[in-house]
Order: structure tokens, then sequence, then C-alpha cells
């Protein structure tokens, strides 16, 4: 007979949220900086926005257009004149990680040339999220058992490949495809404590809060013994940590709780107090389902 005790978290994946990132244009940026962007090499990840302002104090414009050979254009972005205050956007979610040189069209040809670059890098890989979602907090199971473990896996970036199940540090098999349910077959009685790690399409991991399990068989009583005053003691062989109810009767017929024990260990010794008065009492022990 199996009681099982969940315990169970709620991980919450949120998308990585894309950044703005402020390129300033300068003419003239005090106290003696000539035709420049500030800053002139800047790094972004991937799906992050550029924002190129024209910061000048004197009237004055600018550009922003990639390209390594100025003035030769890349035609991957041109901002077009940008007058004081004007600014323009840029979003890198469609391109590929890299180096991206640029200039103003305007002033390539000066001295300092007014060139920057622009380094786009991939995003951190988020983990995938795992939970075990079967067998639930409280689930009780009989020896031999049979338990489908049932997951709840995602990868709000990417996808999950494959999920590993494990009892304590033991693999129990590996499943590469939703739903990443697995069926563990003729679980002999004991404590289990189950977990499910998730793998995605990058090699990010997550493993997911365990499960404990108690699979339950029928308990033995033996070495009964009359103690001196009258109370009553006999040896349970079960399970430690798992929940056994000891029944008395007189006649085999009607029984009546004594009390309820969570197991300190394989085998423990239980003590009636309440028999001293009994001319005839018989013991029985049970696991509820």
């Amino acid at each position: 007979m199996l009681f099982v005790i969940a315990g169970f978290s709620l991980l919450c994946a949120r998308p990585v949220r894309a950044a703005n990132h402020v390129v300033q244009m300068y003419f003239f940026k005090p106290p003696s900086t000539f035709y420049v962007y500030i800053p002139a090499t800047l790094t972004v990840a991937k799906g992050d926005t550029v924002t190129w302002t024209n910061a000048d104090q004197f009237v004055y414009s600018h550009t922003t257009t990639s390209g390594a050979s100025p003035p030769t254009p890349s035609g991957l972005w041109d901002s077009g004149t940008l007058n004081n205050a004007q600014t323009y956007t840029l979003d890198t979610s469609s391109f590929n990680a890299g180096t991206y040189p640029y200039f103003c069209k305007i002033d390539y040809n000066t001295s300092p040339a007014m060139v920057g670059t622009l380094i786009i890098t991939n995003p951190p890989n988020v983990a995938p999220t795992v939970s075990i979602t079967n067998p639930i907090a409280g689930a009780k199971f009989l020896a031999p058992a049979n338990i489908t473990l049932k997951t709840s896996a995602s990868d709000t970036d990417g996808s999950v490949t494959n999920v590993q199940f494990f009892s304590g540090a033991t693999s129990m098999g590996n499943v590469t495809a939703a739903p990443f349910n697995f069926t563990t077959n003729n679980l002999g009685a004991g404590n289990y404590s189950f977990t499910a790690k998730a793998f995605d399409n990058l090699g990010a991991t997550t493993t997911s809060v365990a499960v404990n399990i108690f699979v339950q068989t029928n308990a033995t009583i033996t070495s009964s013994a009359l103690l001196p005053g009258g109370s009553f003691q006999f040896t349970l062989n079960g399970i430690a940590g798992q929940t056994y109810a000891i029944e008395a009767s007189s006649n085999l017929l009607d029984w009546s709780a004594l009390f309820t024990n969570v197991a300190p260990a394989d085998v423990f010794n239980v003590t009636d107090a309440t028999s001293t008065n009994a001319l005839r009492r018989f013991y029985r022990t049970r696991q509820d389902f």
C-alpha cells in the first residue's frame, strides 16, 4: 500500500524581456570630441532594440547607416537624415549574432571618420520547466505497484527534447517525445522518491521537485509479551516512515482502534497500556488507501 507525500512547486518561466539601448550622435561632444557615436561600440542581445539619437547642441544632421566601407551601405539599415533630437530605432530580432559596422553618410570622410560598431550576441538560454503531475500528494498504492509518472514540461525559448525519470539517484528511463510520461512496473513495498529532469534543445536542464511515495504491503506482528504491570507489547515488522493503524479485539469480530503509528524503523515495538484488565485480546495492524 502506498502513501504518497508529494511536494511540488510551480516554476514559472518568464520570457526574457528585450532591452533598449541608446547611442548618441554628435558633431561636437564637449569638451573636445568631434564626429562621434557614444558609445562607439555597443554590444546587445539578439532581440534588443537600439535607438540612435541626434544629441548635438549645434544645428547638425547625422545618419546611422550599416556598412564596413563608407560611403557604400550594406543595406541592413539606414536611418536617413536625422536632425537635432530626432531618433532612429533598430529591432535586432531578425539579425544573426555577429559584428555590424556602421557609419554616418554625412561625416564618413571627416577626421576622425564618424563610424561605429554594433555587436549582436545570442540571448541567454532559458532553462526548461518541469513538474510531476501524477502521482498526486497523498496517493497510495499496494505492492506490487504499476505507477505512471506524468509530467508537465515546457521551454519558453526553444523545445524540450527529452525527460529523464529518477527514483532517488537511479535513472529509471528516458522519454524523448511529448507528453513525457513514464510507467514503472512491479514496485515492491517501500519508500520511493521520484524526480523528472527535463532537457532543452540547447542543453539546459531542470529537475522537478521530488514526489515521495510509499508502496504498502501487509505488516506482521511478532514477539508478543506480557509486561510487568499487565501491559502488552509486540513487535511490528513494517516499513519505516509508513503509517500503521493498530486495532484490538476480544473476539476477532469487533475491532476498535488503539492508536496510529508512523513507523520509526522497519522493525519497532508497540506497547498497549490499556490491556491491564483484559482477559483476552487480539491485535491487528492495517494501512488505509
